[in-house]
């Protein structure tokens, strides 16, 4: 309004001057025609040169508005307190953060993920049995890849969906590809038992529950790999007995017992009518603070019973069938089988120092089927590791050390075992972390078969990781 005014001010101004000065004066002489029109251009110029001020004058007034209505745009009113008075003051209103907005009646929702890249130099991956005749070479390794999304319903369910950029395509065992990793419900109206359905890790085994950001060493144990049955598709009820009647001690007993396929995740059928059942203790005998620092001592016990059939691979995240060369290669069955398997398991932290340890045996037993023998011999694989680590630096500087055995119990004298001395930086917690592993590993069948080849390998393991 304020703009319009001062233009029709100035187009009154210009109309009546040009009015004044076309008309003769009343009373006075008539000039000539050429004085005339001499003094009517004289106003017109100066008519031109005022009209060119104004519109400037115009221009800045916009601009000066438009401003104006953007900060209004940005400015709210807010009560606040000026010593026993309450007054109205207009306040800049902030940016609002970009968001993910859910689609249903999620209270939470959460996308993260993490990525791990190492470098592997010397004998790679010796301590899994890769030699001889399954030899790695040097490489840079994107080992995982992972994008995730948590969510919480109102109605007391949650569930997770995450894959991994880094699986094998199932095309070239060389090759990636996108894959689901965890795909489940949860239903936790009820803390003490609260049902699972979906993909997940079967509750078996420390090491291989424990997420693989948090890994003191860089990679799990050979014994761990071959005997735990990872990831898996079915339905699992756990939960905490104390969460309600005695929630400071909730953690002193947690459950889990599961029914699964058995044959790995990310298949769309089970090997056969039967299922895999797995089951583990976990208690926290004690969560406290020594010497200013927190402290804890967590046991655990799993166990296992599977029945398959031919073409299911038993180790499923590393290697279990022994080679001519003593060599290790997965387990694929080649006729049906009954395995049963249990592990204990130890987790001592006194302030900086942790102390893991972890035992695990697995009987694997032939069964004929429909007149088929299973074209095994039963055996038993068993092994162990321990691991010692502490803060040089408190939460930066992170020296460990781990000795692994594994027993395939398929040879005579086929044992593995290694040694590993590591040191991790956290550079920003595990959000932000580098690793570095030295592993030297002796093989029981190659140096009592000399004719195979060397029988001690070593490695030199690097890792950067982010969490996101």
């Amino acid at each position: 309004m304020f703009i319009r005014n001062v233009m029709l001010r100035a187009a009154g101004g210009s109309l009546a001057a040009i009015i004044l000065l076309a008309a003769p004066r009343l009373g006075a002489q008539t000039p000539s025609e050429s004085e005339r029109l001499q003094k009517l251009e004289r106003a017109v110029e100066q008519l031109q040169k005022r009209n060119a001020e104004l519109e400037q004058e115009v221009s800045g007034l916009k601009k000066q508005a438009a401003s104006a209505a953007e900060v209004g745009a940005r400015m709210k009113t807010k009560i606040m307190s000026e010593g026993k008075s309450y007054v109205e003051k207009a306040v800049v209103e902030e940016k609002p953060p970009v968001f993910v907005v859910p689609r249903a009646s999620e209270f939470k929702l959460v996308l993260g993920g993490y990525i791990q890249v190492n470098f592997e130099d010397g004998d790679v991956s010796a301590f899994e049995g890769r030699f001889g005749q399954t030899a790695l070479k040097d490489r840079f390794r994107l080992r995982r890849a992972r994008i995730n999304l948590t969510g919480d319903f109102a109605e007391n369910f949650d569930f997770k969906v995450e894959g991994d950029f880094e699986n094998s395509d199932g095309l070239n065992s060389n090759r990636t590809a996108f894959e689901a990793t965890d795909i489940f419900v949860n239903w936790h109206q009820f803390p003490e038992a609260q049902v699972k359905v979906g993909q997940w890790k079967a509750p078996f085994g420390l090491e291989q529950l424990t997420p693989d950001p948090y890994l003191i060493i860089i990679e799990r144990s050979l014994p761990t790999g071959a005997i735990t049955p990872e990831r898996q598709i079915g339905v699992q009820l756990w939960g905490q007995p104390f969460a309600s009647v005695w929630p400071d001690e909730k953690d002193l007993l947690t459950y889990y017992a599961g029914i699964f396929n058995g044959n790995g995740r990310n298949t769309t059928v089970n090997d056969n009518n039967n299922f895999m059942y797995v089951g583990r203790l976990e208690s926290t005998l004690f969560k406290s603070k020594m010497w200013g620092q927190e402290s804890s001592l967590k046991l655990g016990a799993d166990v296992l019973n599977s029945r398959d059939d031919a073409g299911v691979n038993i180790s499923q995240s590393l290697n279990l069938l022994v080679n001519a060369d003593g060599s290790l290669s997965p387990f694929t069955l080649p006729g049906a089988d009954e395995r049963t398997a249990w592990s204990v398991d130890a987790w001592l932290k006194l302030g900086p120092f942790d102390l893991i340890g972890e035992y695990l045996q697995e009987k694997v037993n032939g069964r004929t089927v429909n007149g088929v023998p299973p074209g095994f011999a039963d055996f038993t694989t068993n092994g162990y590791y321990i691991t010692a680590a502490y803060f040089l630096i408190p939460k930066k500087l992170q020296a460990a050390v781990q000795w692994q055995d594994l027993n395939p119990g398929q040879k005579g004298n086929d044992g593995i075992h290694s040694i590993t001395g590591g040191l991790n930086y956290y550079i920003h917690g595990d959000d932000l972390k580098l690793m570095v592993n030295y592993i030297h590993t002796w093989s029981d069948f190659r140096e009592a078969n000399p004719q195979f080849g060397e029988d001690q390998f070593d490695e030199v393991i690097g890792r950067i990781q982010v969490m996101f």
